[in-house]
């Protein structure tokens, strides 16, 4: 089992014509995904070298493929109606790849998408892959493998290093996402945990955090209060200077507060072993697992 994305996903690829958009949806393809169709307006009619057909608005593409999934390459300007599209057609599963989406148009978008029944993942995310079944996003396939942990991040990077550790040792996981660095996105570590914690093949989950907000403080409290899974965690950032941002837009420490080292005191109050290093994670896992 998996969350989010399996062999019933239907994908429609928002801003297939594009340079970011055709090759990552040739990609997914080779992995195995379902991929449907794709939109670009004023496009619709063609097919892409890999034979998917293209469409000029979600509504016909939707209608046409009975897609369920769409993964979003398409300019920050633009992205935000891209979102609102999908969700209007009825997508159930956005994945925005696009950054740099204004945090006043995330903040628009969220409730809207919510009242319609669409969960977001993302802006600014790698994407969701569930190993063996479906990749929807940029994440590599061939660095994963399938089995029963779960990865959770909010940097697209550490998720690779992280997995990599584990698939060249034999740990398999169920599904793997990134959230999103941005400081507003659809669906956050609590929401993530909550959907490892519903399935039924997660038995351990691996928090990749980073510095800025409250949300590993808050996942700390869900553990605290009896958490279903085993639970590793990294975080990143113990040496950013305070008021800088640290690569993404949501990491950064303000006030004195969301720093790595908050987090990582919060996680060990819960009892949860935070690496230092993410190759680290390989052996507290083991040691969870045996």
């Amino acid at each position: 089992m998996s969350i989010l994305v399996d062999k019933d996903t239907r994908l429609i690829v928002q801003g297939i014509t594009g340079r970011d958009g055709g090759f990552h949806a040739s990609q997914m393809l080779t992995y195995g995904t379902k991929v449907v169709g794709g939109v670009t307006p004023g496009k619709g009619g063609m097919k892409t070298e890999d034979g998917v057909p293209v469409f000029n608005s979600m509504e016909e593409a939707v209608r046409a493929t009975g897609a369920n999934t769409s993964v979003i390459y398409v300019p920050a300007a633009f992205a935000a109606d891209a979102v609102y599209e999908a969700s209007d057609a009825g997508i159930k599963l956005v994945v925005c790849i696009s950054e740099g989406i204004p945090v006043k148009e995330m903040i628009r978008i969220l409730p809207y998408t919510r009242e319609r029944g669409t969960r977001v993942i993302g802006p600014n995310s790698p994407g969701v892959i569930s190993p063996g079944k479906a990749k929807v996003g940029i994440m590599p396939g061939d660095i994963h493998k399938e089995g029963n942990i779960g990865v959770v991040s909010r940097s697209g990077t550490l998720t690779y290093e992280v997995v990599y550790h584990l698939s060249r040792n034999g740990l398999g996981q169920s599904t793997c996402m990134g959230i999103g660095g941005d400081p507003v996105i659809g669906t956050n570590l609590l929401d993530s945990m909550a959907l490892f914690a519903a399935d039924d093949e997660t038995d351990l989950v691996v928090l990749i955090g980073e510095i800025g907000g409250n949300d590993e403080e808050l996942a700390a409290g869900i553990i605290r209060d009896g958490y279903p899974k085993k639970v590793a965690a990294f975080i990143a950032g113990r040496t950013a200077p305070p008021g800088k941002r640290m690569g993404h837009a949501g990491a950064i420490v303000t006030g004195g507060t969301g720093t790595a080292a908050e987090k990582i005191a919060a996680f060990e109050e819960a009892g949860v072993e935070v690496a230092t290093t993410p190759s680290q994670i390989v052996d507290i896992v083991k040691g969870l697992m045996a």
